[in-house]
Order: C-alpha cells, then structure tokens, then sequence
C-alpha cells in the first residue's frame, strides 16, 4: 500500500480535519489554569495518563482505520506488536503530547500525528487546541501554521541563537563562545520542535528517549520549513523500527545542524541521563 503524491493535498486536508475533531475531544476535559477535568492514572515509570488521552487514541485509531484500512499503527496509548514492521505505510501517533501540561492546565500539549511511507514522514499535523494553533505539512509541498505558509528559515549562525536543551546542559551551553540563549522550556515534545519552523527559537536539544511519536509529525513540518532533526550518534532519522526509542536528538536550520550536533556532544560529554 502506498499513497501518490498527487493524493497528499487531499489526504493532509483530511488529517488536519480528523486531528482537531481529536483536540475538540481533549479540549473536553482540559481546564485553562487549573486540574484537568480527566481522570488521571500513573505508568510505570511514574508519568501520568489521563482518560482523554485514551478516548482521543480510541478515536484516531477508528478514524485512521477508516482512511487507509491496511496502514499500521503506532501510538503512545495502544499497545504495540510486531505486525506494523511488515506495513509500508503507518500512522504515528501522540494523542495528548505533553499529558503533564494538559493535566495540570498549562496550554503547551498537542495532538500529534503523521502518515509514514517507507520510513519517512509524508504528511504531519501537531494540533495545540489550548493555544488555538495547527502546524501541517506534506513532504514537498511546503508548511503551515494556521493555514500560513512557513517560510525555510534563514538563519546561517549560530551566534546569539536561542536554544531549548535540558537542565543539566544549561551551564555548558551558557558558557559556549557563540553567546547561545537558553529559552524556557515547552512541555512537549513537538510544539518544541515545530516552534522553531514559527521563528519562536532556533535550535532544541532533546535529551536521550524521546519516541517516534514525540517526533514523527514535527518531523515533516520542520523539513518543509527548512529544518534538520536528527540523532546525534545517528544522523536522519527512519521510522517503523521495531524499537520506538531515540537518542539524544538535535534540531537547527539545515546550514547549522553539523554545528550544533558537534555543540550537543560537547556539552553533553559525561552527562549521567539515567
């Protein structure tokens, strides 16, 4: 199974329509400033869950199933198996990236989702329903926030270059003779990444173990928009691999990206990430 390119303006259309139906069922249980109005449970590793994520996952996957029936399916909230390994074609999926925000009222999470052709992303939307926002793209025809198209970034240096990294890289990078500005940080992932395609910052490093679906939609958005993510220890990344887990990642306009991963390593030589 596969998708002509000539099908991607439609099928980007209807994504973005099925992804904020998504938001508008999250946006349920979302209050502004205040405790969500979901119930909240606990993974193993102790980050919460709540039951909008769960309806929203639930949802995208009957929608999706309907929209392509022989894709494969990759989401944060569904157990996953070996039997998407053998698909060219899936859906990656975060239903609420940034739960921690969400839970506690704080605008910064989004629904996420991309369509995965042999690998690649093709089509990517990261919805922030809280922040009244959209980001889409489809792979050669550009990317848009809002419906507006993002123009490729321009930037050729990285002196005075705001930054998103974790804590512990906070002082390395401080002290870099490139005066690199530490911006705070955003709860998720992908409104991360794709806020340096809006101009919001420059450059994100992103400690070890992020998933696909933390990135897989931003992805797309930042390549039309001129941007380069990758591994630090492993260059472009591929999706639809039997393990979902990264590396450490680095986002940078296109002309900056061999820069800032050799920054990245620099200053995360000796860092204890457990």
């Amino acid at each position: 199974m596969s998708f002509a390119e000539s099908d991607r303006p439609a099928l980007l259309s209807r994504l973005e329509a099925i992804t904020r139906e998504a938001g508008d069922i999250a946006m349920a249980y979302f209050r502004r400033g205040a405790r969500t109005a979901a119930a909240i449970t606990y993974k193993g590793g102790g980050s919460p869950v709540t039951e909008a994520d769960f309806a929203v996952d639930r949802f995208l996957f009957e929608e999706m199933r309907r929209l392509a029936p022989q894709a494969g399916w990759l989401s944060e909230e569904t157990a996953d198996t070996d039997a998407r390994l053998s698909r060219d074609v899936i859906f990656v999926v975060d239903p609420i990236d940034g739960t921690q925000a969400f839970t506690r009222g704080d605008e910064r999470w989004a629904v996420s989702i991309a369509l995965i052709e042999r690998g690649r992303p093709t089509l990517g939307v990261v919805h922030a329903p809280a922040r009244g926002e959209t980001f889409t793209a489809a792979r050669g025809l550009g990317a848009f926030l809002n419906g507006e198209h993002l123009a490729p970034l321009r930037r050729t240096s990285l002196t005075g270059a705001m930054i998103i990294a974790p804590r512990p890289l906070h002082a390395r990078i401080a002290a870099l003779p490139q005066n690199i500005v530490v911006a705070p940080r955003t709860p998720s992932l992908a409104l991360r990444l794709v806020d340096i395609a809006a101009g919001r910052h420059d450059l994100v490093i992103s400690s070890p173990n992020a998933r696909d679906w933390d990135i897989a939609a931003a992805d797309v958005i930042l390549e039309e928009a001129g941007v380069a993510l990758e591994e630090v220890e492993g260059g472009e990344i591929t999706y639809n691999r039997s393990s979902s887990k990264r590396g450490m990642l680095v986002a940078a306009p296109k002309p900056l990206i061999e820069e800032t991963r050799t920054i990245a390593l620099e200053v995360s030589k000796g860092i204890d990430w457990s």
